[in-house]
């Protein structure tokens, strides 16, 4: 923590700049000495200034720099960045010479670890950093920004300071109990203080299936026969011509993916291979990969073509799925219907025309409560290291629950909230192991 960091945060290649940062307790005088322009060691902090990259008397490239001195600053350290033009060689000739001059190449993510460890940010603000980098819709991009602002921190800081009281009472209450004007820890107290925590964690919990959503959208797989409309289907849904249709049967033989968002939330689209019984064995991967595909899906919409009878091969079909939660679809409405079935998640339409995909992608709004999604604020849980120790202190606090009805006594209680304490921590990052830093922030790109 005591070196300098430095780092190319843009994306290397040809464009209009390119950043490097700097981070460190010398990061100024390092910038200072191969840049002509100002004295940068006698700036004002959140300043610009214009100059020119020198390796000795080789002029390098024309820059900004931007000088911030801790603590204001990304990682409360002192930071320099640089602005060059965008290219390959002359970016890496910066770098270079800021290696040469007493920095060492940043880790990954290592100055955001660093504005973690210097107290600027949590765990879960850190993870949402991350999050906003590779967000892919309005929706996932409010979401980190929310966990970024500290939302979800306070949540669990606040549920910690509830823990923290009691564990205080209880201490106070066995070592000091001739002080009378201490309020006891009482069994019916502390059955209160659970059963408030187990409601709040419940609450927090009934975020992250809205929390996943947002944040990896919603996996969704087109099955049925061969030439029912699958791949018309997907293009339609997606606006996109991606998937080739034809009137030969089995013209799908792997996957074809899209996406496409509806009421700002990403659905990932999945054209299988037709299912049926072939003795062709390309077709007959392409089965076996459609059936294996579906265990992973959120959604399944099992097409059907309408035009025809159902057939043994339709209904072994919406066998297989029965287990999943499903749309069938009914295509090809549009000439005379030989099929006839109801219920809430059976959509009748075609591709040539707007009403059934309307009725479709309603029925998808419905199925995934998107309204409800798209108008609250966005405190959710959407990571599942915050998911599984959210539900691990759970699980200790339902067993504290029968342990308070058993009577057993408050000292040997006081063990199980101390690791409720401890693992709401872990969320936060006010507990933690290097060997999980290490992990969490190697995912993170370079420069960030």
């Amino acid at each position: 923590m005591n070196d300098n960091i430095c780092a190319i945060s843009t994306a290397l290649g040809v464009g209009a700049i390119s950043i490097i940062r700097v981070s460190g307790p010398d990061s100024i005088l390092i910038v200072n000495k191969i840049f002509k322009g100002k004295d940068l060691t006698k700036v004002k902090t959140h300043t610009i200034h214009y100059g020119f990259i020198y390796d000795e008397e080789e002029q390098i490239d024309e820059v900004l720099v931007s000088v911030m001195k801790a603590p204001k600053t990304y990682t409360k350290e002192d930071i320099v960045e640089i602005n060059c033009h965008g290219g390959i060689s002359s970016t890496n000739k910066v770098l270079e010479l800021l290696l040469l001059n007493g920095c060492r190449l940043a880790e990954a993510g290592e100055f955001t670890k660093r504005a973690f460890l210097n107290g600027r940010i949590d765990l879960v603000q850190a993870e949402a950093v991350s999050d906003l980098i590779y967000a892919n819709t309005d929706a996932s991009r409010k979401l980190s920004l929310s966990q970024i602002k500290g939302n979800l921190s306070t949540i669990i800081t606040n549920l910690r300071n509830n823990i923290l009281d009691v564990l205080a009472n209880i201490e106070v209450n066995i070592d000091y109990p001739e002080y009378e004007d201490i309020e006891e820890v009482t069994i019916e107290m502390l059955k209160e203080k659970i059963n408030y925590i187990n409601e709040e964690l419940t609450k927090i919990l009934a975020t992250a299936h809205d929390g996943k959503i947002i944040k990896e959208g919603i996996n969704v797989a087109l099955i049925g026969k061969p030439n029912v409309g699958k791949s018309s289907l997907l293009n339609k849904l997606i606006a996109e011509n991606k998937a080739i249709v034809t009137d030969i049967a089995g013209t799908t033989r792997d996957i074809v993916e899209g996406s496409a968002l509806i009421k700002g939330i990403k659905f990932n689209f999945t054209d299988t291979a037709g299912i049926r019984k072939t003795a062709d064995k390309v077709e007959k991967l392409g089965v076996l990969k459609s059936k294996d595909i579906i265990k992973d899906m959120d959604l399944v919409i099992c097409v059907l073509n309408g035009s025809e009878t159902l057939t043994s091969e339709d209904k072994e079909i919406l066998d297989y799925v029965q287990n999943k939660q499903t749309i069938t679809f009914i295509n090809k409405n549009d000439q005379p219907l030989k099929i006839d079935l109801t219920g809430e998640n059976i959509i009748y339409g075609n591709t040539l025309s707007e009403e059934g995909i309307t009725a479709l992608k309603n029925k998808l709004i419905e199925l995934f409560n998107l309204e409800n999604i798209s108008s609250k604020d966005f405190t959710y849980v959407s990571n599942a290291r915050q998911i599984a120790l959210l539900k691990q202190a759970q699980n200790i606090i339902k067993t504290l629950e029968k342990e308070v009805d058993n009577n057993i006594p408050i000292d040997m209680l006081e063990i199980d909230l101390k690791n409720v304490f401890d693992i709401l921590g872990q969320i936060t990052g006010q507990t933690y192991e290097d060997e999980l830093l290490d992990k969490l922030f190697k995912n993170f790109c370079l420069g960030k």
